[in-house]
This record gives C-alpha cells, sequence and structure tokens, in this order.
C-alpha cells in the first residue's frame, strides 16, 4: 500500500492563480500589445526615486542584506510615529500573512474572514490546521462587522480585515470598525490588511487603524509597496505591532527575506510624494470612467476605494475573461471567488481604461 507522499493540508489546499505573463500570452495568443488590467499594478511604472535607489545599491548585491532592515524601519518608524520595535518588513505582503499565521495558528484554532477576500488568508491558516470561518458579506457587500462578533467564541485567535476589501473594493468605516473593535475580545488578534491604504485614505470615512493598535496590542497593521509605489517585482511589505508580537513574529520569520534592491527601493519610494500623488489621482480618472460607462449600462458595481472595481456584467464571467484576452485586455474573472457575473477590473492609464471600455462593449453589443 502506497503511502500519501504530502501533508494532508497538502491535498486540501487551493493554489493561488496568478495572471499568466504578458509575453506568455503574446506569444499564446498571437498578439503584439496587451493591456494588463488584472493584478492592481502601477500604471505609471515605479517610483523613480525608488528606481534610483535601487541603481545605487546594484554594486553591493554581492553583499548579504541587512536581515533586520534597520534604515527602512527607522524611516517607516519616523512615518508613523511607532517605535522600531513595532515594525516588521517581509517580502512583500504574502509573506507577511504566511508569518502571521506561523505565528499564531495552532491545530483547531479558529480565524475569520469575509467571502469573498483575499485568498491567502484562508490557504495559509488552513496548511497550519487552522479552522476558516468564513462570513458572507452583508446586503451592501459590505464586511458583516455585527455577523463577525456574533461569531467569536473562545476558539478564536484571528480576524483578517482586508480594507478595502479585495476583491470587491470598498472600505470598513470608522464607525463600522469602532464597533469592531468596541466589542472585540482583547485576546483575539486583529488583522488589518491595509495594501490599498494610500487609496483609501481619500475617502475621508476611512478609518485610522494606529489608532487602535495605540489602545489595542493585540492588533497588526499590513502595508504594502507593491501597489502604490509601483515596486511590486522586488516584493516588499511591512507591519506594524505591538513589540510582543514583533519579537515573536522574527523568531520564526527567514533571515533574509527582503533583499538589498527591495530595501533600497523602498527607501527611496518613502521620498517620492510626488509619484504618490501622480498614482492616486490617475487611480480615481480611471475608476470615473469605468463607473461612467457601469452607469450607462446599468452595471451593478461597488463603489471602490482601492486601484480596482468589481463589476456585475450580467455574463459569465469566464466567457468574458477569455474574450476580452483574445481582444488584448486581461482582467480577473470573478468566477475566482464564485461570483459568476462579476468581473474585477484594475485601474490603468486613460488609455488602457479606455481601451478596456470599448472592448467590453464590443462584447455587450454582442
Amino acid at each position: 500500500m502506497l503511502k500519501k507522499l504530502f501533508r494532508k493540508e497538502v491535498y486540501a489546499a487551493k493554489a493561488y492563480v496568478p495572471g499568466k505573463p504578458i509575453e506568455d500570452l503574446k506569444r499564446e495568443l498571437n498578439i503584439n500589445k496587451i493591456e494588463k488590467l488584472a493584478s492592481n499594478e502601477n500604471p505609471l511604472g515605479p517610483s523613480p526615486k525608488a528606481m534610483e535607489y535601487i541603481e545605487k545599491e546594484i554594486k553591493n548585491i554581492n553583499m548579504y542584506p541587512d536581515s533586520a532592515a534597520i534604515k527602512l524601519r527607522e524611516k517607516l518608524s519616523e512615518k508613523h510615529g511607532v517605535k522600531i520595535e513595532n515594525i516588521v518588513v517581509g517580502s512583500g505582503g504574502e509573506e507577511l500573512i504566511k508569518n502571521i499565521a506561523e505565528t499564531f495558528i495552532n491545530p483547531g484554532d479558529e480565524v475569520m474572514i469575509a467571502t469573498p477576500t483575499f485568498g491567502k488568508y484562508a490557504t495559509d491558516v488552513s496548511f497550519l490546521g487552522g479552522v476558516v470561518v468564513n462570513i458572507p458579506l452583508n446586503k451592501e457587500y459590505k464586511q458583516d462587522v455585527e455577523k463577525i462578533i456574533e461569531s467569536v467564541n473562545e476558539k478564536t485567535k484571528l480576524i483578517f480585515i482586508c480594507n478595502p476589501n479585495n476583491p470587491t473594493g470598498n472600505i470598513m468605516t470608522k464607525s463600522e470598525q469602532e464597533y469592531l473593535i468596541k466589542n472585540l475580545p482583547q485576546d483575539v488578534v486583529v488583522v488589518f490588511d491595509e495594501a490599498y491604504y494610500d487609496y483609501a485614505i481619500k475617502n475621508d470615512e476611512y478609518p485610522e487603524t494606529l489608532n487602535v493598535l495605540k489602545e489595542r496590542p493585540n492588533t497588526i497593521i499590513l502595508r504594502t509597496f507593491s501597489k502604490v509605489a509601483g515596486i511590486a517585482a522586488v516584493r516588499l511589505g511591512y507591519l506594524l505591532t505591538s513589540q510582543e508580537i514583533c519579537e515573536a513574529m522574527y523568531k520564526i520569520k527567514l533571515t533574509f527575506s527582503v533583499n538589498r534592491l527591495a530595501q533600497a527601493a523602498a527607501l527611496g519610494a518613502l521620498e517620492d510624494k510626488e509619484h504618490i500623488d501622480k498614482t492616486v489621482e490617475l487611480n480615481y480618472k480611471s475608476l470615473a470612467l469605468m463607473e461612467e460607462y457601469f452607469d450607462k449600462n446599468k452595471f451593478e458595481y461597488i463603489k471602490s476605494n482601492a486601484n480596482f472595481i468589481f463589476v456585475n456584467v450580467n455574463m459569465d464571467s469566464k466567457i468574458v475573461f477569455q474574450k476580452l484576452l483574445e481582444k488584448g485586455v486581461i482582467i480577473r474573472g470573478g468566477f475566482l471567488w464564485g461570483w459568476n457575473n462579476w468581473i474585477r477590473v484594475s485601474t490603468g492609464t486613460i488609455d488602457q481604461t479606455k481601451i478596456f471600455i470599448d472592448r467590453l462593449e464590443e462584447l455587450v453589443k454582442n
């Protein structure tokens, strides 16, 4: 009798489905130009200052990076008004989500997430034997804070709050967050994933979680340089939390997970306010164009404060995904989250956004 080769969690795990590289698609579909509006990347490219810092640092790539990322954590400390001991830096938000799960989860511990939301929460928790408790969105397509509180029990270890939520793009407001924190037991760790923070703060109702951290040590705030700074390829994210949690996470974290070029790029990006401002301004222009088109066609969509939008196109999203792909536009089909008539579209340049609208209109007409 053959033994099962892998851990039982490997058999149960669902593989993350990334978008295909543009060069592969060009070759497969014999298309010269492809507009990628699927991965929530920065259409303006990387921060120029990040590139400058990388160029200066590249001569040192024969040497190991600073495993503690001291310079970067000092800059982040200044930016956020927290101590360096309250900051953990990782190779993108994905590594930090995995580190969080590895730090806290014992078999049988329960972790609450919205459904739909970013899939890595469930994957990493389940792999460690944790139990994922899915809380459906409410009738307004928002994370249901009342249902979350009702579902907390003695086994609840973590709650992941993606804010803005991915794939819906909407936010948990100040009053909703206040209700959550007020009614949540102190021994439950709440993780605020704020990957799209720089877009969301344009909304006056977006809460400032640093205020929560000051009063509640079992709070983790996760942010990234991948989106607004445009340095997704070099992988750099960070989290802000209590010193106790930081010390625990550093015990199990990979020693050199954040390479020299990533640390340099982040230092440059932190100085590049102009690039961030231009990115956010373009983002909301792109969203406005899409919303205008959706309104005209009476497509239901969720108001977004991120760099993507979730819309019901009243067609099978698998077909829409494939047809748009053949026309040189990559989006995300809602079937990935069980929302079969919805698609998620990243914001782009004005030209990219118009191309998407034109290609979708061709499908609508047909």
